[in-house]
């Protein structure tokens, strides 16, 4: 955990400036926030239950299906703030299946969050089950806010600033980070048009040489992930 605090310490910066070299954001100020579970305030994620969006493609030879739906239960989170106010937050369920070659590989049930004050999506961790022909056979990567020390991070913020930088996983096991790099893009996914739409570069240091490139459409969500593209999208 000291090594963990140390990093953060070093990699934080003021929350969504544009940073130099190497700078994500820690300090998301969550003592001012109003957590709420649902809602499409924020244009890049939606919170409402029954929305659903799948991608598909080819990713190293494979064909991949990723289906992520906004479940109607809610899970409890209780952490620590980094000013040391205790705080409980109701988080939504968000379901992500991913399928290879029609196989089921993994399902995440992850935990957001939505800050009224300023529409950002919060992240509060994640179960997540690794599959190999119908048995789970594993559990890495998963974390939550309040255990071990972890903080919640943010998804994507409501604001799209080019060139902001922050952490969206703050665990000692799970310390993915976005970068901003590009905005105002028109996509054609599953048979639309999208416009305004936003590309988020992720990162870990714990994956030095892994890198995930998103595209974020206004109303949709997520339209691509790497070499899978959106193929479906539904708003109850």
């Amino acid at each position: 955990m000291k090594t963990l605090a140390l990093a953060l310490a070093l990699l934080a910066m003021t929350p969504f400036a544009p940073a130099t070299a190497q700078e994500f954001t820690t300090d998301f100020d969550v003592e001012r926030c109003t957590f709420v579970s649902h809602g499409r305030q924020n244009p890049y994620f939606s919170l409402q239950p029954g929305d659903q969006v799948t991608l598909e493609g080819e990713d190293d030879g494979e064909e991949i299906e990723v289906q992520i739906t906004v479940k109607r239960g809610t899970r409890k989170i209780t952490f620590t703030t980094p000013e040391g106010t205790r705080k409980t937050v109701r988080a939504r369920v968000v379901e992500e299946k991913e399928w290879k070659d029609g196989e089921l590989a993994e399902i995440s049930r992850n935990w957001f969050a939505r800050c009224i004050e300023t529409n950002d999506v919060f992240y509060f961790g994640e179960s997540v089950d690794f599959y190999e022909d119908g048995r789970i056979v594993g559990h890495e990567g998963s974390w939550q806010a309040g255990v071990d020390g972890a903080q919640p991070g943010i998804i994507i913020p409501a604001r799209f600033l080019l060139g902001a930088r922050y952490f969206q996983e703050i665990a000692p096991e799970a310390m993915d980070r976005a970068e901003n790099v590009e905005m105002g893009l028109t996509v054609t996914a599953a048979g639309e048009t999208f416009e305004d739409c936003v590309k988020v570069r992720e990162t870990s240091p714990l994956e030095p040489d892994d890198e995930s490139v998103k595209v974020y459409c206004p109303g949709v969500g997520m339209v691509q992930d790497g070499e899978i593209e959106l193929t479906d999208c539904r708003r109850d």
